[in-house]
């Protein structure tokens, strides 16, 4: 029972001194977020609506490049993404209640660019 606690208060030492922020990139590394692929539905519905109310989501409109797959973890990532490049890149702005993941490869595709700004 010793060690357990001994690993616990370790592992709780090292999440209070780090900066919670995994992923270590440097000024020139591009990052983008995306919806974690365990995100259940009402999540993603969730995330698409929040960010869809503070940045211009016109890109998901039905006849725009990003439209389709017309799926929701595809619209979400999109969405999330437009969210966290307008509002500074910081990895609180990716979290979407822990459903949102930064990622260091462009996942742009077809004619839908994911923005970077």
């Amino acid at each position: 029972m010793a060690k357990a606690w001994i690993c616990l208060s370790f592992l709780i030492i090292l999440y209070l001194f780090s900066d919670r922020n995994f992923i270590k990139v440097n000024a020139e590394t591009k990052t983008w977020c995306v919806a974690k692929p365990s995100s259940d539905q009402a999540t993603l519905l969730d995330n698409i609506n929040f960010a869809c109310s503070h940045v211009d989501c016109r890109v998901l409109s039905s006849g725009c490049p990003c439209y389709s797959p017309s799926n929701l973890i595809n619209h979400a990532s999109i969405a999330m993404n437009l969210y966290y490049q307008a509002n500074g890149r910081n990895y609180w702005n990716c979290n979407f209640k822990n459903s949102g993941l930064i990622v260091i490869t462009n996942p742009s595709y077809g004619n839908c660019y994911y923005e970077y700004t």
